[in-house]
């Protein structure tokens, strides 16, 4: 369909295999890429890649050798760069990677920007940029924020397989968690660290009168404020996946779900809860607003009266309306449908067809 079969790509990035965004992102793009008939192995210098490259990581000390690069990267058609350089976390790793793609066929990934942080708000000279690159950010807000700064750019939302837990085993999680049937399971599917608002979550869970289960580790030197929360929480906490459980069974051991953050480049919950079917409590940050946008109903996460009446009441009309949104514009097909132009050189529009670009829930100016 999009001549790509035998094509041969690259998804690189700092780490992979892991709980945070980029690695949970990278495998849909994975997977989508193998299903259009390419074939593609992940590179990284941290986690599970199929091609580990020392210097590499977030943490690396010295960025890796041009040699390396070539030894995971040469036999490529393109490379797929995963927020290396995007948000310079580890610059002189960036500038490897960046050095070593010029003027080769690469789509860079951005799932953060400089200026969306304040530590990096004075770096004006990143993301690098080159004429064979293109540019894909996860939302709206990105790509016109990287247009204003003359870099044209592409939004591919993510794309979401929906693989539902098996309902025996909502039982037995909560039996691991030793949660009773007294108040609701209150799940924050995220790291801590400071812009997730642990203590907005914290706050509704106790406003539900439930237990409060936090399944990301601390970073960003976090721990020690995590540690301080945690400790003055009025209400019974969790931390982390018990071993075994995929966090789709983690959706179905709770009866709802916080994502108070203040930032997100997209916010996973958003749409992971939809297709899982549990009611959702907000916080403000700007992609909710854009995806909002689509239709979703979702509680406020710093009203929680709203979502105790639901959850007293519960109405599967809200959640029937939210998984159907989901389905129709986060789900593979539309994933796949994207890849598919976007690496085929085919015709087709900068946005991702938001609900501010469409009036009819499909993205007009799309072609091929």
């Amino acid at each position: 369909m999009f001549e790509l079969v035998g094509r041969r790509a690259a998804i690189l990035s700092y780490r992979f295999g892991m709980a945070d965004g980029v690695s949970v992102t990278a495998a849909q793009w994975l997977t989508t890429l193998r299903a259009l008939g390419m074939q593609v192995h992940t590179v990284a210098g941290a986690g599970r890649a199929d091609v580990m490259v020392p210097g590499l990581s977030l943490d690396a000390q010295r960025p890796p050798p041009r040699r390396s690069l070539a030894a995971a990267l040469d036999d490529v058609d393109v490379v797929i760069v995963d927020n290396v350089c995007s948000l310079p976390v580890n610059r002189q790793v960036g500038e490897a990677v960046a050095a070593y793609l010029a003027g080769r066929p690469a789509v860079l990934r951005h799932h953060d920007l400089p200026w969306e942080r304040e530590r990096y708000a004075d770096i004006l000279d990143w993301p690098p940029i080159d004429q064979r690159w293109t540019h894909v950010t996860i939302n709206e807000l990105a790509r016109r924020a990287l247009g204003d700064r003359g870099i044209a750019a592409t939004t591919i939302y993510h794309g979401f397989r929906d693989r539902p837990c098996p309902p025996e085993h909502r039982d037995r999680v909560r039996r691991r968690l030793h949660v009773d049937g007294d108040g609701p399971l209150v799940l924050q599917p995220t790291r801590a660290i400071a812009r997730k608002n642990i203590a907005v979550g914290l706050a509704l869970t106790a406003a539900l009168g439930g237990t409060f289960w936090l399944t990301g580790p601390a970073e960003d030197g976090y721990q020690r404020e995590l540690d301080a929360l945690l400790q003055a929480s009025p209400v019974p906490v969790r931390r982390r996946l018990p071993t075994g459980v995929a966090m789709s069974c983690a959706y179905a051991a709770c009866d709802a779900v916080v994502l108070p953050s203040s930032w997100e480049g997209f916010g996973l919950p958003l749409i992971e809860s939809a297709l899982h079917r549990r009611p959702i409590a907000v916080g403000d940050f700007p992609v909710a607003r854009e995806l909002a946008e689509y239709g979703f109903r979702w509680f406020s996460a710093t009203d929680p009266e709203s979502l105790r009446a639901w959850l007293a009441d519960p109405d599967p009309g809200l959640l029937d309306h939210n998984e159907a949104i989901a389905r129709e514009h986060f789900g593979m097909d539309a994933l796949r449908r994207r890849l598919g132009l976007l690496l085929s050189g085919a015709p087709m529009c900068h946005h991702s067809g938001s609900a501010s670009d469409r009036g009819n829930g499909a993205c007009d100016c799309v072609t091929g």
